[in-house]
C-alpha cells in the first residue's frame, strides 16, 4: 500500500525534542496587548477595517483580504485598537511593517460566530470560503491561504489527502503534541477537508520516533476506515511536501510543479484542526501552539498562544531564560527565521519560538569548498549544492538556475552536512531573493515602457485629432466663403 523506500538524499540532525513532548499543552496568560502585523500570509497585505481608539470583541474582523491570495485578520481577544501603524515584524533585519496594536481589556468577549449545524450538508465552495473568511494558513510555516489548496478540487481530480503529521525539524513538537491530545478533532477536519476536495482517501502520515501520536491518530481514525495512519521513517527533511508524497505514494511532483499535477493536496495537521475549528464552531485563526524550546529556556513546552503575543510572553510563562541566548528563532533551527531581538509578535506561521545556547550552535567560520559533493548526497531534492553556490558566490543567478535553483527548498541539510562550514542556504535565499529582485526590475521596466509607449500613442491620436479638427474647421470656413465670393462675384459682373 506504501512506498517506504529509502527517501532520497536527507540527514538525521539531533532531535531535541524530548522536553518539550514531554509535557501536554499550556494555555498561555493573556498579554496587556497584542501586536498584529497585516501581512501574516503568503499573498497581498490585508486591509485594515478598523481605526484607533475602535473597541473590538474576540473574533471580529480587524482586516479584510484585498484578494482571493491574502488571509484576513481578527482580533485574538477582545479590548481596543491602541494604534494603527508601524510594528516590529519577526524579520531577520528588524524591520517595520505595517500592523494593529490591540490592547487587551481581559474580558474575552466573544462576537457572534456563525455556527453551521452540519458542515457536511453543505456545499464544497460554500465551506472553502469560510475557510477563507476565518483567516487560516498554512501553519507548518508556508502560511499560504488554505482556502486557495480548498478550492483545488473544483479544478483538478485530486485522488489522496495527505495529512502531514511529520514535523521532522529539531525542538518542534507542536503537532506532536496536538496529535496526542486533539486527535478526534484533527481526524474531523480532515474528513471536512474531504468533503471539500471530493477526495478519495485520506492518508495522515506520522514519522515512526512519535509513538504516542500514531497511537492516539489510529484509536480517532478507527471509526473511519477510509483513513490510513502511516508510519513514516524519521528522516529530515520528511515534513516537506514533494519529500512525503513520494514516500507515501511514490509519486515524483515534477519540477517547479504543484503537488496537485499528481493527484494529491498537503496540509499540516495544525491547519487541519484550524480547519475544524472554522467549520464545526466558526471560529476564526486567532490562536495557535508553538513550541518554546532551546537549552536557555528553563522549562521547554508547547503554548496555545493568541497571535500577536510578544515572544517574551512565551519565554516568561516557561520560566524565563536562564542565560543570555546565542541564537533566537522564530520556527525551527534548520528553516527558522533569526530574529534580532525578543521583541517581536507571533504570527500565523510560527511554529516555535527558540533560545539557543552557545553549545547547541554550529561553528561559522567556513573553509574553502573541497568538493566532496556530501552536499550532493544529503539534497533531497537531488539538487548540484556546490555548483549552484559556485555560481550563486559570483551573482551568476542564471547559471545556479541551470543548476536547479528554483526547486531548492530551503531545508538546509546541505548546509548541516558541509564540513567546510559554508552558509549555502544563505547564498541560495541571497540569490533567489536577487532573482526576484530582478523580475520585479523587469517588470517594472515592462510597464513603463508600455505606459510610455501608451501615452505616446495617445499624444499622438491627440494631435492627430486636432489636426483633424482645425482641418476640418478650415474647411467648414471654405464653404461659409464661397457662397459670399460667388454672390460678390456676381455684383462685379453686373
Amino acid at each position: 500500500m506504501f512506498n517506504f523506500a529509502h527517501p532520497r538524499g536527507g540527514i538525521h540532525p539531533a532531535a531535541h525534542k524530548e522536553r518539550s513532548a514531554a509535557l501536554p499543552i499550556g494555555d498561555l496568560p493573556l498579554p496587556p496587548r497584542l501586536y498584529l502585523p497585516l501581512r501574516q500570509h503568503a499573498g497581498a497585505e490585508a486591509l485594515p477595517l478598523v481605526r484607533s481608539g475602535d473597541t473590538v470583541l474576540k473574533g471580529q474582523l480587524l482586516a479584510s483580504s484585498p484578494t482571493e491570495l491574502s488571509a484576513p485578520l481578527h482580533a485574538p481577544s477582545s479590548g481596543r485598537i491602541a494604534e494603527i501603524g508601524r510594528i516590529h515584524a519577526p524579520h531577520p533585519s528588524g524591520l517595520m511593517v505595517n500592523g494593529i496594536v490591540l490592547e487587551c481589556d481581559g474580558e474575552e468577549r466573544w462576537t457572534d460566530l456563525i455556527v453551521p449545524e452540519d458542515p457536511f450538508e453543505e456545499a464544497p465552495e460554500v465551506l472553502a470560503e469560510r475557510v477563507a473568511q476565518a483567516g487560516v494558513v498554512g501553519l507548518g510555516g508556508a502560511i499560504f491561504p488554505a482556502a486557495v489548496k480548498l478550492k483545488q478540487g473544483a479544478k483538478h481530480e485530486i485522488r489522496t489527502l495527505l495529512v502531514n503529521g511529520s514535523e521532522c525539524e529539531p525542538y518542534l513538537t507542536t503537532d506532536d503534541r496536538l496529535m496526542c491530545e486533539r486527535s478526534e478533532a484533527i481526524v474531523d477536519g480532515a474528513r471536512l477537508i474531504q468533503h471539500i476536495l471530493r477526495a478519495y482517501r485520506i492518508v495522515i502520515a506520522i514519522e515512526d520516533n512519535k509513538p504516542e501520536a500514531l497511537a492516539a491518530m489510529r484509536v480517532a481514525s478507527k471509526p473511519y476506515g477510509a483513513i490510513e495512519v502511516a508510519a513514516v521513517p524519521a528522516r529530515y527533511p520528511m515534513g516537506s511536501a514533494k519529500q512525503l508524497i513520494h514516500e507515501i505514494t511514490g509519486r515524483e511532483v515534477p519540477a517547479q510543479g504543484r503537488s496537485t499535477s499528481v493527484g494529491v493536496l498537503v496540509h499540516n495537521v495544525g491547519t487541519v484542526y484550524a480547519i475544524h475549528q472554522a467549520l464545526r464552531f466558526g471560529r476564526p485563526l486567532i490562536s495557535r501552539v508553538v513550541t518554546v524550546a532551546g537549552g536557555c529556556v528553563r522549562t521547554p513546552r508547547n503554548l496555545d498562544v493568541p497571535i500577536g503575543a510578544p515572544l517574551q510572553a512565551l519565554f516568561d510563562a516557561c520560566g524565563g531564560l536562564t542565560r543570555e541566548p546565542a541564537q533566537l528563532l522564530l520556527g525551527g533551527p534548520m528553516m527558522g527565521m533569526v530574529l534580532p531581538s525578543i521583541d517581536v509578535p507571533v504570527i500565523k506561521g510560527a511554529t516555535g519560538a527558540l533560545a539557543l545556547a552557545r553549545n547547541e550552535m554550529p561553528r561559522r567560520e567556513a573553509a574553502p569548498c573541497i568538493r566532496c559533493a556530501r552536499c550532493v548526497d544529503a539534497c533531497p531534492m537531488g539538487l548540484m549544492p556546490l555548483d549552484m553556490v559556485a555560481h550563486a558566490r559570483v551573482a551568476d543567478f542564471d547559471g545556479a538556475s541551470d543548476y536547479g535553483l528554483r526547486d531548492c527548498i530551503l531545508c538546509g541539510c546541505c548546509s548541516y552536512v558541509c564540513p567546510a562550514h559554508i552558509p549555502l542556504v544563505q547564498y541560495f535565499q541571497y540569490a533567489l531573493g536577487q532573482q526576484d529582485e530582478q523580475r520585479q526590475a523587469a517588470r517594472k521596466s515592462d510597464y513603463i515602457k508600455q505606459a510610455t509607449e501608451a501615452r505616446a500613442a495617445r499624444l499622438a491620436e491627440e494631435e492627430a485629432a486636432r489636426k483633424a479638427a482645425k482641418a476640418a474647421k478650415a474647411a467648414k470656413a471654405r464653404q461659409r466663403r464661397k457662397p459670399a465670393e460667388h454672390a460678390s462675384s456676381k455684383g462685379v459682373e453686373s
